[in-house]
């Protein structure tokens, strides 16, 4: 497949017309793949321009045509409120071919491009703060026209990038390490220069880090070469994993009087691992390295992580609205997200690590190395705490990246489509998948298959969103059958329907199926850490591992159909089945577990080096 040629331009700051005309003109001989929009799109809203006025008019009318797919985010202004109430109504598509990326977002685009977009100026003290506070009481955060550090952080998570779109500010110290381009002081001094800008490109290492001047001029930096983290950055530039070329373009506006370059082609080859001549080292490593204070504002009431949302308890109470992307715990647009827990981002799910784990933290004896910690404890010690076999609590959650209470809620989902591979909901559900069948790997990896999992979903039309739960529990407890009995004896004791061992044969089948709680009980032994029966990992032989997988292997699916779209059902059934079968019973509530956010953050971090092996968002 040959590289897709893609076009950006400069802010356009309400030209839409002449613009596009361009657009349509450069596309016409050079068949882009699709356009990037950096800075502002729109005119001010102060504006008189009754040119650019009557553009958007045209644009909202679909009389003006945007000439191929062209994606923007916002820029150092606030977007124009027809437009936000246009993005708001269309599900991000203004018209055919322009669509919003939102403020932050990662975005695979039908050529296979990721791209990161970061958009708005750095927040800036407590102007920042109240506008902040009026848009959560609207639900209008993803407009907003600034991006917080934590914004940044959190969109490390998706680990890589092929661009990086930050159109309202540039990374730390672009302009220095080594490099020979010139950028005057005047010039430097009008950049809204942000370290966590810097930080997240040199997390994620994109092919290309796009934004848009300040003032009439364009900057484009010599490439350079950023190495992995724990690489030498002199490592042989064949070796994708430890190096890569990053590429930082800011555009002139379009149009400006100065004839500074708005219009920049390019051909993204995304095999090519070359370093060109004249790269220079990184000028971002110093931001990357560099340890930062930690931000002291708690998220401990908030229950982004917290295994759903609580019941309600005032039955009678008028049913609200569920809440959209922006007020959604579990959506990555909520400015509120605990990015802290984020731990891997894919294209269309993510991992978090959960909010009041179920699991004791390990004991104060145990590693948080990225090797496994010791396996020499005693059962009574592994069934009561398997996290001193992982080095962390191991209860993780994986959300789609899409707002939807069911995965049959997304396009493509419901019963007469859901076997299209291309929509969202197929791509979800697969991506869900990948990363339990990772978690599971890993958790038997660390452990010596004494640990193996217990993952459940409440599909519910009146789900806010879609979550799976996975939750380390001694092997033992899946091979022998207990882990099932104690969620058939819970749903007995509240008198829910019967657990069906079965899955769905097809997707048509789940669309199908109406509102359900599945359990997936897997393990990859019995629990004596070799799968045998014997007890000693010495003695497997690696020649019999065949014949041996299926003996050892321990998988059941469990269904429960829920009929009743209105009964109650406690939201924290298959927690508190877990906590009684572990001898936990003071941790079934995961508000009476709760941890500080440091303690959060070195779980997290702890987890995301541990992951690194199984972690697929990592490949090339």
């Amino acid at each position: 497949m040959a590289a897709p040629k893609i076009i950006v331009v400069g802010s356009l700051n309400g030209n839409l017309e002449p613009a596009f005309k361009k657009l349509a003109a450069l596309h016409a001989k050079n068949s882009f793949a699709l356009a990037l929009l950096t800075g502002d799109v729109f005119a001010p809203a102060d504006s008189d321009d009754a040119d650019a006025d009557a553009a958007l008019d045209a644009l909202l009318a679909g009389t003006l045509a945007v000439p191929l797919p062209t994606y923007f985010t916002v820029g150092s202004r606030a977007l124009p409120a027809r437009i936000v109430a246009k993005i708001a109504a269309a599900d991000e598509e203004i018209c055919p071919n322009l669509h919003f990326l939102g403020r932050r977002s990662v975005t695979k685009t039908a050529e296979g491009l990721r791209i990161v977009a970061l958009g708005g100026a750095p927040a800036n003290g407590g102007a920042a703060a109240a506008a902040d506070a009026d848009a959560e009481t609207s639900g209008t955060e993803q407009y907003l026209p600034f991006h917080t550090e934590e914004d940044a952080k959190s969109l490390k998570g998706a680990h890589s990038a092929d661009i990086l779109l930050t159109p309202a500010a540039w990374p730390a110290g672009i302009w220095g390490g080594g490099s020979k381009v010139a950028l005057d002081d005047a010039h430097r001094g009008q950049v809204a220069a942000s370290r966590p800008v810097a930080e997240l490109c040199a997390a994620l290492r994109p092919r290309y880090h796009l934004s848009a001047s300040p003032g009439p001029f364009f900057y484009e930096r010599e490439p350079f070469v950023q190495a992995a983290a724990g690489a030498d950055s002199k490592s042989h530039a064949g070796d994708v994993a430890a190096v890569s070329v990053t590429r930082f373009i800011a555009m002139a506006p379009y149009g400006n009087a100065a004839k500074q370059k708005a219009l920049y082609a390019f051909s993204l080859n995304k095999t090519d691992e070359s370093v060109p001549p004249g790269a220079t080292a990184s000028p971002l490593v110093a931001q990357r390295d560099r340890k930062r204070p930690r931000n002291d504002d708690s998220h401990d009431t908030y229950s982004r992580y917290g295994h759903g949302h609580q019941h309600n308890q005032n039955r009678h109470r008028p049913r609200q609205p569920p809440p959209g992307p922006d007020q959604c715990f579990f959506c990555l647009s909520n400015p509120q997200t605990a990015t802290h827990m984020v731990c891997s981002i894919g294209d269309d799910a993510y991992i978090t690590t959960a909010k009041g784990p179920l699991p004791l933290p390990p004991s104060s004896a145990t590693t948080r190395s990225s090797s496994p910690p010791s396996t020499s404890t005693t059962t009574a010690t592994a069934i009561t705490n398997p996290s001193d076999h992982l080095g962390f609590p191991g209860h993780f959650i994986i959300i789609p990246l899409p707002h939807a209470p069911t995965i049959s809620a997304l396009p493509g989902g419901n019963s007469s489509s859901s076997g299209d591979p291309s929509g969202e909901a197929a791509k979800a559900r697969r991506e869900m998948a990948r990363f339990r069948e990772a978690l599971q790997a890993m958790i038997a990896a660390r452990s010596r298959r004494r640990l193996g999992a217990v993952t459940w979903e409440i599909s519910r039309a009146r789900n806010v969103h879609l979550i799976w739960q996975l939750v380390a529990v001694p092997a033992g407890l899946v091979a022998r059958g207990l882990a099932e009995a104690a969620l058939r004896v819970e749903a007995d004791r509240h008198q829910y329907p019967a657990f069906q061992t079965r899955d769905f044969a097809s997707p048509e089948e789940e669309a199908g199926f109406g509102d359900y709680v599945r359990v997936w009980l897997w393990c990859d032994g019995d629990g004596d850490g070799d799968g045998d029966g014997g007890g000693n990992d010495d003695q497997v032989n690696d020649d019999d591992d065949k014949d041996k997988d299926k003996e050892r292997l321990h998988g059941t699916t469990l269904v429960m159909p829920l009929p009743d779209p209105d009964m109650r059902f406690d939201l924290q059934f298959a927690r508190r089945a877990l906590a009684k079968l572990l001898g936990l019973d003071r941790r079934a509530v995961w508000q009476e577990c709760q941890q500080t956010e440091e303690e959060e953050t070195r779980d997290a971090e702890a987890f995301r080096e541990a992951f690194k092996e199984w972690d697929f968002t990592l490949e090339s």
